[in-house]
């Protein structure tokens, strides 16, 4: 569920609540009892980070895409060398 930040307009009083996003808005101030509670918009609580997002892979336009292949075709050829040396298990059974 999200948290919503609501603000009355006339005593200036903050407050952060849990709500469903199909529970109606709340509109009575819990401090003053006034009908000018109103939520607010913020920024969301989250930034994608780290290699894979958007950001960092096709910020440069067509030369990020040559390096991000051949980091694949090098990766694939490491799981290729692993699956090979564990056998025909995988490596994920206890034998290994």
């Amino acid at each position: 569920m999200p948290i919503y930040a609501y603000k009355c307009a006339s005593c200036g009083h903050a407050k952060d609540v849990l709500q469903k996003i199909s529970d109606p808005a709340l509109t009575e101030c819990p401090a003053c009892g006034q009908s000018s509670f109103a939520k607010q918009l913020t920024a969301a609580g989250f930034q994608l980070k780290g290699s894979g997002w958007y950001a960092t892979d096709f910020k440069g336009g067509s030369s990020g895409s040559a390096g991000s292949a051949s980091s694949a075709e090098s990766a694939s050829a490491t799981t290729t060398e692993t699956t090979s040396a564990a056998g025909a298990c995988g490596g994920s059974c206890a034998c290994h």
